[in-house]
């Protein structure tokens, strides 16, 4: 008796461990975005309130100049960002992968800043940047008295600081990802293209790239979604200014929630990240498994 409830117990020990985990997922993250979109739907604004009040919350976000200057700021981001990531990523990835004798330095060195929280990275280009402190006084000190370089403080160039500094931490991400599929590469293939008279240019176009392309897919997801959900980095380093030049999604629903006390609103805006982070995974999961 003893040992048949000790099998059984066995048995079901990985549940025992598990579903406590899996229920504070359902009720901790399921559980609150199902309440932020009915949220959306109601008049909530310092407390929340369950009437229903249809497309209301829509409506006024997409009549608010302000959301529009973060979905477009969102655009610019998400593009510079991630093509350049995935081109640097690349870049250093064929470089690492004619295993060069400091191969190890250069991983190191790219690898470390993705330890940096964008809490971090953000500080420290604010510091780089700021036109008083940063990269503009020092070129003045050296006798550059011409020298300007006040991207930081201008609304027209602000958005492209936050690129900057998102692609100096995230490039290193993608460098690594390409690297371990370039290794994954059979030599055999290579070497037969090489005694084909293909040169190591067409070699990578033709025939390494295109086999890459499970590794590409995967990094632009995994991008896209750092892109749409970049809060503590538009904080850190610009704070969404000057003024709101560089609000980005993340950033007008913390303002909205809880500095102007427009729950409904922020929700609404919510609601719209998770779309769109919907509208980039579901296709991918689709091609994923039909192609399987």
């Amino acid at each position: 008796m003893g040992s048949k409830l000790g099998r059984a117990l066995e048995r079901r020990l990985p549940l025992i461990v598990v579903s406590p985990l899996f229920a504070a997922s359902l009720v901790f993250v399921y559980g609150f975005i199902l309440w932020t979109v009915w949220i959306s739907f109601t008049k909530s604004r310092v407390l929340p309130t369950y009437d229903f009040a249809g497309l209301l919350q829509y409506e006024r976000l997409w009549s608010t100049p302000r959301w529009h200057v973060a979905l477009s700021n969102l655009v610019i981001f998400w593009a510079l960002f991630v093509v350049l990531c995935l081109v640097i990523g690349t870049l250093l990835a064929i470089l690492l992968d004619q295993r060069i004798r400091i191969e190890g330095v250069i991983r190191t060195i790219y690898l470390y800043p993705m330890a940096l929280s964008f809490v971090v990275t953000g500080t420290v280009w604010k510091w780089m940047l700021n036109p008083g402190l940063g990269l503009e006084h020092v070129m003045q000190q050296a006798g550059f008295e011409g020298f300007r370089f006040d991207w930081l403080v201008n609304p027209d160039f602000a958005i492209y600081t936050v690129v900057v500094a998102g692609v100096w931490q995230s490039s290193g991400y993608a460098m690594a990802l390409f690297l371990a599929g370039l290794r994954s590469v059979d030599d055999e293939l290579l070497k037969a293209a090489a005694i084909d008279g293909a040169g190591p240019l067409r070699i990578y176009l033709r025939i390494v790239l295109p086999m890459l392309r499970p590794v590409l897919m995967s990094v632009v997801i995994i991008l896209s979604h750092l892109a749409i959900k970049s809060f503590d980095l538009v904080v850190a380093l610009t704070g969404g200014g000057p003024g709101y030049a560089t609000d980005m999604p993340a950033t007008f629903m913390y303002a909205f929630a809880f500095q102007r006390s427009e729950l409904g609103l922020a929700a609404a805006s919510a609601v719209m990240m998770l779309m769109t982070v919907i509208a980039i995974i579901v296709p991918y999961l689709y091609s994923e498994l039909r192609r399987r």
